[in-house]
């Protein structure tokens, strides 16, 4: 969860930091020696500081830091803002620790994409050890006022966070900073109604800038898309530097069917912050729902730019780019259109060498080469590249619809009239399926289990992780994983419980001589204590985090 650092007149405890373990990452080595006698005026004595490579991921996954210090130089071949992006995605980013990114670049369009990265401050190269100790001490204030609400939030307790938030004992900019955390709790537990009367005053009477997107989502939920409209207008006129508003906006008008209004958002959200891939990909995707081809290509030419070092780098800009190509050619004779299905093949090609491992494009890539030689009156050829998409499709783990993958790789028609199919229900518990032993396979069945989860769609994650058992009996987070899901069945429905209950001591006693991780260890005693407190005295929504 990402909290915006904002410094207020507070006096606050001294902070011990003979104890604190910090790492620093800068590429300067000037730098790291000015910031290290920084920390040492400090007190910190634990300090780790390296240079910036592909190490760094290792020591954030593996260590535990109370500071991380991140430098960024866009002249790096590995920019501290492609580290900080890998790492949120990645989920590396632990929640007892402070990140403060560390820039000497101030332009516009760095800094709204590093906050859109989430950071817990961002500071300016050159800074003062005054001005370090400022934002660290508000952190780490912060960090330990709210290290109650963080563990619910990890173990997946979040009506409990909200509870806590309550309980926080901070004021002034603080106070305010502990609400807009419980005001997203309500709106992630799907409590839109409390979440509006929440926002709505802090975002009229306080003028609150971050209120604004969350009343909006409040509105969202409740399907009240007119409201949610009014609101991000008057948002981005007051603060027009707050990207989240531009893309709710885009969404909301989707939804309604205003296709060109969600196209101008998107267009005014990237000329203002042009770094994020993933906008850019939104709004060449719109552009091509809307046949304005001349957008399209410069949005997914710039996502190819900067797909090179993004953490969601795929052959999806590629596709995307070869099928404004392909639109093209229907508007230019016969040799325009030779040079155009030139440049088709190129680019696919391209991405298949880029990407030679990522099975779904290659299906991809053939529908969108069936499609062109269609358009091009080649039917044999459409045809023998449609029955290679298919053939490649059914060597997919997941289930792949050919026909709704067909209108999304070509553009066509708009996806708020293109309802999509449920895939193929699983085999039910009581057909035994024999499947062979293949743990690979486990653990990606299992990995869609927690999806479906996370998407509230418990039955089908139960399927799932049975599955999983099935393609690998010692599959230990699947195990603990069913154990968790029959746990909260039990707690929440009276009916058939002490039947719940036995599933959940049998998958628990399943792992007692599994070797397991450490996370695995303390997953299991976090479940085995539950199991022994009356079920009425456990908290509400998930136990924890399921484990993929």
């Amino acid at each position: 969860m990402f909290y915006q650092l904002r410094t207020a007149n507070v006096q606050l405890s001294p902070v011990d930091y003979s104890d604190k373990q910090v790492l620093l990452i800068e590429s300067s080595g000037n730098m790291r020696s000015t910031v290290v006698f920084m920390l040492r005026q400090l007190g910190v004595s634990h300090i780790q500081a390296v240079g910036i490579n592909d190490q760094v991921y290792y020591l954030l996954k593996e260590e535990n830091y109370d500071i991380v210090l991140l430098g960024h130089n866009p002249s790096d071949p590995l920019t501290g803002m492609q580290i900080l992006e890998e790492c949120r995605y990645k989920k590396i980013i632990k929640p007892n620790t402070c990140w403060v990114f560390m820039t000497s670049d101030a332009s516009q369009d760095v800094v709204l994409h590093v906050v859109e990265s989430q950071p817990d401050a961002v500071i300016t190269k050159p800074f003062s050890a005054a001005e370090l100790k400022l934002r660290l001490d508000m952190l780490l204030y912060r960090k330990h006022a709210l290290s109650a609400v963080e563990e619910a939030i990890q173990k997946g307790q979040l009506s409990q966070a909200v509870k806590l938030c309550d309980q926080v004992e901070l004021s002034g900019a603080n106070y305010d900073f502990v609400q807009l955390i419980k005001g997203r709790l309500l709106l992630q537990l799907n409590r839109f109604e409390e979440a509006e009367h929440f926002f709505k005053y802090r975002f009229s009477r306080l003028n609150e800038k971050e209120s604004g997107p969350c009343l909006a989502q409040a509105y969202i939920g409740q399907q009240r898309y007119s409201d949610a409209k009014s609101i991000l207008v008057e948002s981005i006129a007051k603060f027009p530097l707050l990207m989240t508003s531009y893309d709710l906006l885009a969404h909301v008008l989707e939804k309604t069917g205003e296709l060109e209004g969600a196209q101008e958002a998107l267009q005014a959200a990237t000329q203002q912050s042009p770094l994020s891939l993933l906008r850019n990909m939104e709004l060449g995707r719109i552009a091509v729902y809307n046949r304005n081809l001349s957008i399209a290509d410069h949005a997914f030419k710039r996502s190819i730019n900067l797909n090179k070092t993004s953490c969601y780098r795929s052959a999806e800009p590629y596709l995307k780019l070869a099928n404004v190509r392909r639109l093209e050619m229907k508007e230019v004779d016969d040799r325009q259109q030779i040079a155009l299905y030139n440049q088709v093949e190129e680019l696919l090609n391209t991405a298949g060498f880029q990407y030679p491992h990522d099975e779904i494009f290659k299906v991809k890539s053939a529908l969108l080469k069936s499609q062109t030689c269609t358009d091009l009156g080649d039917t044999e050829r459409a045809e023998q590249h449609l029955q290679q998409a298919n053939i490649l499709a059914k060597n997919l783990d997941e289930p792949f619809d050919i026909k709704r993958e067909m209108l999304e790789v070509v553009g066509d028609p708009l996806p708020i009239l293109d309802t999509p199919t449920s895939p193929k229900p699983l085999p039910a518990a009581s057909k035994k399926v024999a499947h062979k032993h293949d743990p690979e396979m486990s653990h990606k069945v299992n990995r869609l289990g927690v999806t479906h989860y996370n998407a509230a769609k418990i039955a089908q994650a139960i399927r799932y992780f049975g599955l999983a058992i099935e393609y690998d009996a010692k599959n230990s987070r699947a195990l603990l994983n069913l154990a968790q899901l029959f746990l909260e069945s039990a707690r929440q429905q009276k009916e058939k419980r002490e039947e719940r209950l036995k599933m959940v001591q049998r998958y628990l006693r399943l792992t007692v001589r599994m070797e397991l991780s450490d996370i695995e260890m303390q997953k299991r005693r976090l479940l085995e204590r539950c199991l022994q407190e009356p079920l009425e005295k456990l908290p509400e929504g998930s136990l924890g985090v399921l484990l993929k």
